[in-house]
Parts: structure tokens; C-alpha cells; sequence
């Protein structure tokens, strides 16, 4: 023991026993866990990196039997001047763009092109409204009449388009139809067996309408599911400031589900620009081909009139059409996580 001040005293060398016997100091023991568990000899784990590929390659196999390969063999088709005689004779006649140019160069295509755009873009917009308001009714309503309207709308969605169509075509028949009766009944004159597809205009209409009755249902589900993720203090706050329903909407509603309404809008915009079997079993494109959509203007042109191949070229032609859509709305998505 030595002192280096008065009352303050240090260990000196004689204090380690274990130095003074000449042997080094023993190191301290370690403190961490005493079992380490080692990675099992007889099986080997798959490299992180690995396993996610592995899991979704199910998935992408199947989309390229079923997507990818009929994409290509119709690309192909689209090439080549494919009708009755090439059928019988199974020769292959290759053509190069000339189905394309034959496309883009009648006047006809570019009128149901027009038309489908029309057609695409009214439907889409009275979805869109109605579903909205139908959701951010069912988030005032109270739990029966929530449920109640709840199974409607699930019904309304979950019925067979076929069947829905059957539906129409029985509301708006010539002579029993509901909808000449309600006419009659109003006092209108001149709906006496009237013909409501007697018209491209009028066949369309009833279309849109079959159309927006059985697609409101998920705008107005996935609405209220939306609404119920934003917090009533936020509701609070509005009504604190003085806003009335509208402000509320634009200020609160939109702003917190602008993602919901851009993937929403852009799932209808394809479901409506490719809805065929609507137009088809209503009316079959009809009267005079004046109801025809891309894709009753392709089955039309394949198996009615036996032009296969420029029937693929119109179905690529759609596809180019909708993929430019979709770019649209990628760089609308990409620009909202830009501002994130």
C-alpha cells in the first residue's frame, strides 16, 4: 500500500497476487449469452435475397401461359391476312403493317374509337360520382340501415353480368317492359311498344346504365372503407373553422384518399374502355353497328366477318391505347411520392 496524499491511498503492484507469483492476470470472463447457437449442419437456408423471387415465380409462370404467350401469338396474328381461305387452306399469309394501315386509314375505326372514349369517359364519371356519394353516405348512416344498404350494393355487384343484362333487356322491352310503362304512367305520349334500341345512342345509354349499376358497388365499398381511416378530429376541426359538407369533402376527404381515387379511376377506366360482354348481349353492337366499342369491334370484324387478322390488330391497338393510360397514371403516382 502506498500514499500518495494524506488520506488518499492506492493498490500497488504487491496487492496482485498474481503478479507477484510471475503469472500473468487472469482475463475476466466474457458476459454475454454462454450458448451460441450454430446454424444446423443438415439443411442449408436459402440466401435473403433469393426467397422472394422464389415465392413469386409461381405467379409470373402462370402469367405467362395465360397472358404473355395468347399476347404474342395475337401480336403475331395481326401480321398476317388471316380469313376463310387461309382457315381452309391453313397457309400463312404474311401481311406487315398492312392491317394496320387499313385500320388507321378508315374512317369507321376512328368513330369507335371516338365513341369508346366517349362512352369510357361518361361511364367513369357518373361511377366515380355516385360511388362517392354513396360511400360517404353509408359513413353517416346508422348500423342497420349501413347494413342494409351494404347487402344491396354487395347483391347488385355480385350478380352475373349475363343475368344483369337479361334484367335490362326485360325493363326495357317493347311491350312489357317496365320503363314504357313508367313513361305511360308519367303522361309521356309516343312510349306505346316503344323500341329503346332502335338507336346506337339510345342502346349505348341503357348501356351505361347497366354498366354503372353493377360498378358503383365497389366505388361506394372501397369509399366507406376509405373514410373510416381518417380520424373525426380532423371533421372536428373543419366544423370548428366553419366548413360546410363540400369544403369538408375537398379539404379533408380528398386530400387524405387522393390515392384511393387515382387507383380507383384508373381500374375503371380499364374495366369500362374493355366492358364487352354488356354491349354485345344487349344489343350485339346494333342497330347498323352504331353501338360498337374496341372490343365489340374486334370480335365483330373476326367472327362475324371472318378478318382475323385484322380483328388482333385492333385488339393490339386497344392495348396500345390502354397502356398509354396506364403511363399516364404511373407518372401521376410517381409524382405523388415525389411530394411525400
Amino acid at each position: 500500500m502506498t500514499v500518495d496524499s494524506p488520506g488518499t491511498a492506492t493498490a500497488g503492484p504487491q496487492d496482485a497476487p498474481g503478479r507477484a507469483a510471475g503469472k500473468s492476470p487472469t482475463p475476466p470472463a466474457a458476459t454475454g449469452p454462454k450458448d451460441v447457437r450454430q446454424p444446423s449442419r443438415g439443411r442449408r437456408s436459402l440466401p435473403g435475397g433469393l426467397l422472394p423471387y422464389l415465392l413469386v415465380t409461381p405467379a409470373l409462370l402462370s402469367m405467362a401461359a395465360l397472358l404473355l404467350y395468347p399476347l404474342i401469338r395475337n401480336v403475331m396474328l395481326s401480321f398476317q391476312q388471316l380469313g376463310r381461305k387461309e382457315f381452309i387452306t391453313r397457309e400463312t399469309v404474311w401481311v406487315g403493317f398492312d392491317n394496320y394501315a387499313d385500320l388507321l386509314t378508315k374512317a369507321d375505326f376512328w368513330t369507335v374509337v371516338l365513341r369508346s372514349v366517349v362512352f369510357t369517359a361518361v361511364n367513369v364519371v357518373a361511377i366515380m360520382a355516385i360511388g362517392t356519394g354513396i360511400g360517404l353516405l353509408l359513413n353517416r348512416l346508422g348500423k342497420k340501415m349501413r347494413l342494409l344498404l351494404s347487402l344491396a350494393l354487395v347483391f347488385a355487384w355480385a350478380m352475373p353480368i349475363v343475368a344483369s343484362v337479361t334484367v335490362f333487356q326485360w325493363l326495357f322491352d317493347e311491350q312489357f317492359g317496365v320503363a314504357n310503362w313508367l313513361m305511360r304512367t308519367m303522361g309521356f305520349a309516343g312510349y306505346d311498344q316503344h323500341n329503346w334500341f332502335e338507336t346506337g345512342f339510345s342502346a349505348l345509354a341503357i348501356s351505361t346504365v347497366l354498366i354503372a349499376w353493377g360498378s358503383i358497388p365497389f366505388v361506394a365499398l372501397n369509399m366507406y372503407a376509405g373514410l373510416t381511416t381518417i380520424g373525426t378530429e380532423l371533421y372536428e376541426a373543419a366544423k370548428m373553422d366553419g366548413a360546410n359538407g363540400w369544403r369538408t369533402f375537398w379539404a379533408v376527404v380528398f386530400p387524405n384518399l387522393k390515392p384511393f381515387f387515382l387507383i380507383t379511376t384508373f381500374l375503371e377506366i380499364i374495366w369500362v374502355f374493355k366492358a364487352f360482354t354488356q354491349i354485345y348481349a344487349m344489343n350485339k353492337g346494333g342497330p347498323n353497328r352504331e353501338s360498337e366499342t374496341l372490343p365489340v369491334f374486334a370480335y365483330i370484324e373476326g367472327q362475324g366477318q371472318f378478318h382475323y387478322g385484322v380483328a388482333a390488330a385492333i385488339s393490339v391497338l386497344t392495348i396500345v391505347m390502354l397502356v398509354a393510360i396506364m403511363s399516364f397514371y404511373f407518372r401521376l403516382i410517381l409524382k405523388q411520392e415525389e411530394e411525400l
